[in-house]
């Protein structure tokens, strides 16, 4: 496979978040996206992503969740997200910050498991 992603800090990165009034996020979109198109050759993108997010950002919570699960199941391991862990972005702050929280843990492991370093 391709590049590693980077590992982040879960409470670091909804501080920003909150700190930037969400622009972070937008930042947090696009990368991600990016990493998971450099590591497995599929996927969005970080630009693509980020105009999903941008313009139908109901559909992030969902496509998101569902790359990561790709990128679990492409290294046949069982994935700890799947596409329905979407629906946390449904609700409105908890479930954004619970949705947050699983796919970034997700992605953390991932990274890590394969030599990304430890944060």
């Amino acid at each position: 496979m391709g590049e590693l992603g980077t590992p982040r800090p879960i409470g670091i990165t909804i501080l920003l978040t909150i700190v930037t009034l969400g622009i972070y996020a937008l930042y947090w979109t696009y990368k991600n996206y990016e990493e998971l198109k450099r590591y497995s050759g599929q996927g969005v993108g970080g630009l693509v992503g980020l105009i999903i997010q941008i313009f139908v950002g109901i559909v992030t919570p969902f496509l998101m969740a569902s790359e990561v699960e790709g990128l679990y199941r492409r290294e046949s391991e069982e994935p700890p997200v799947t596409t329905i862990t979407g629906l946390w972005g449904l609700l409105p702050l908890i479930g954004n910050i619970i949705w947050y929280v699983k796919v970034q843990h997700a992605l953390n492991d991932f990274w890590i498991k394969r030599g990304a370093p430890a944060l």
